[in-house]
C-alpha cells in the first residue's frame, strides 16, 4: 500500500522515537483511541496506560487510532484490517483491546475501528478466540449505551486497575 496516496500519510507510519516493540509475552493489549492519530496522541490517558502495560515483563501494549475516511474507504474495498501502529498486528489478534470512551460521539467511530479490525461488534457473537474487549474513560460511566458490545468497562482511573487486571 502506497501511503503517499492518502491525508497526512505519517499518522500511519510508525515514526516515533521512544516506541516499545515486545515480541514473546503472554498478554498483547490493543490501546485503542477511536479518533486521528492527532487527536489519539494528545491525550495523556493512552500515554501513561502504554508506558504502564509495556513496563511489565509478561505484556505488550500497542496502539490503534481510527484511520482517516480515505485509508478506511480503502481497507473496505481492499478488505485489509486495522492494525496497530507499532507491529502492524491486526486488531483481532490481540488478547485484550482496550478503548478510550472520551466523548460518546466517538461511539459510532469506535464501533467501525472494531469493525475494521475484524473482532465481532456485539459481545454475544464473540468466542474465546475473539480479545476481550473493555473501554474506560469519562464516557464509560455510564456504560449502558454500549454495554452490548463491550465485554467489561473500567470505571475511574484504568492507570490504577490495569495492572491488576492483567495479573
Amino acid at each position: 500500500m502506497n501511503l503517499i496516496n492518502f491525508r497526512k500519510p505519517s499518522r500511519y507510519i510508525n515514526s516515533e522515537i521512544n516506541v516499545i516493540k515486545k515480541r514473546d509475552v503472554i498478554i498483547r493489549v490493543a490501546l485503542v483511541f477511536p479518533d486521528l492519530y492527532e487527536i489519539g496522541m494528545s491525550h495523556l490517558g493512552i500515554k501513561i496506560l502504554y508506558h504502564i502495560i509495556n513496563s511489565l515483563p509478561y505484556a505488550s501494549a500497542e496502539r490503534v487510532f481510527a484511520p482517516g475516511r480515505d485509508l478506511r474507504d480503502y481497507m473496505r474495498e481492499k478488505g485489509l484490517p486495522l492494525t496497530s501502529l507499532e507491529t502492524n498486528t491486526p486488531l483481532d489478534r490481540f488478547d485484550i483491546i482496550g478503548i478510550s470512551l472520551q466523548y460518546e460521539l466517538s461511539y459510532t467511530t469506535m464501533l467501525e475501528v472494531l469493525d475494521l479490525g475484524g473482532v465481532p461488534l456485539f459481545r454475544v457473537d464473540r468466542d474465546k478466540k475473539s480479545p476481550l474487549v473493555i473501554a474506560g474513560g469519562p464516557s464509560a460511566v455510564n456504560p449502558l449505551p454500549v454495554e452490548d458490545f463491550m465485554d467489561a468497562f473500567c470505571i475511574g482511573d484504568a492507570e490504577e486497575a490495569i495492572v491488576e487486571l492483567l495479573n
